[in-house]
């Protein structure tokens, strides 16, 4: 894919895999619109340190992707970059720990909204844009839970499949149109989505993959990277990252 004005669209990015995926992609000179779910200083941190660091061209917007309302005006955003869009990343997502018999119907319809609902109402936003430019790429950010499924983590791993299974069609759909579709499915990632982990359940699960380490918020982006920007024959699949773990 050969860019000339490069943008791209960064949910979740005030920190973790999302705040590193903004740095890579500042690196190679994209312009960016990066989304957090609540204002934050990280996000404005954060650009203020790609423009001095990169001199990137950089916007921010704060909502919940989950929200119809709100992915329409985010994508109103990408008039202030030149009215086009290169890569859409979608990385926003939570997580929720317990037994499933405990979980109330809030808890699920809001880990729905946030990890799946989002990445509907952002590529359904994104594929016009793409169709008409004859050209896209869109990374989902999906875990190993979504093919394994996690004990204590039912709501998170069905959104996970469901981000999966999603990929795997969106990708057949768009691919006659050159509009490539990739997830990248990551084990343990060293964020703060972990940071519930003790001490001890961080050294136990250390030592369960084999790479004998957590993988890095920058390992994730670079994978992003290179999905979003690379491999013009690679679409509909789920690239794992994790440490050979699963």
């Amino acid at each position: 894919m050969e860019y000339t004005a490069k943008t791209i669209l960064i949910t979740g990015a005030a920190r973790g895999i999302g705040r590193a995926c903004a740095v890579r992609f500042a690196q190679e000179g994209f312009r960016l619109l990066l989304n957090t779910r609540t204002s934050t200083p990280q996000l404005a941190a954060l650009q203020e340190e790609l423009s001095s660091r990169f001199g990137a061209v950089c916007r921010i917007s704060t909502g919940d992707v989950g929200e119809e309302r709100y992915v329409a005006e985010l994508f109103r955003e990408l008039d202030s970059l030149g009215g086009h869009l290169d890569v859409l990343v979608n990385n926003a997502g939570i997580s929720l720990v317990g037994l499933l018999q405990d979980m109330s119907m809030e808890e699920w319809n809001r880990i729905v909204s946030s990890n799946l609902s989002s990445v509907f109402l952002c590529c359904r936003s994104a594929v016009p844009l793409f169709l008409r430019q004859g050209h896209g790429s869109i990374v989902n950010v999906s875990s190993v839970w979504g093919s394994e499924g996690a004990s204590c983590e039912t709501a998170y791993s069905a959104t996970k499949g469901g981000i999966n299974a999603f990929t795997k069609a969106l990708g057949k759909e768009l691919a006659p149109s050159g509009i490539r579709v990739n997830a990248a499915a990551f084990g343990a990632i060293d964020t703060e989505m972990n940071s519930h982990l003790t001490a001890e359940d961080r050294r136990a699960l250390e030592e369960e993959i084999p790479a004998g380490r957590y993988g890095t918020a920058e390992e994730a982006a670079e994978l992003i990277y290179d999905l979003a920007v690379h491999h013009s024959y690679l679409t509909g699949q789920i690239v794992t990252m994790d440490g050979g773990w699963t």
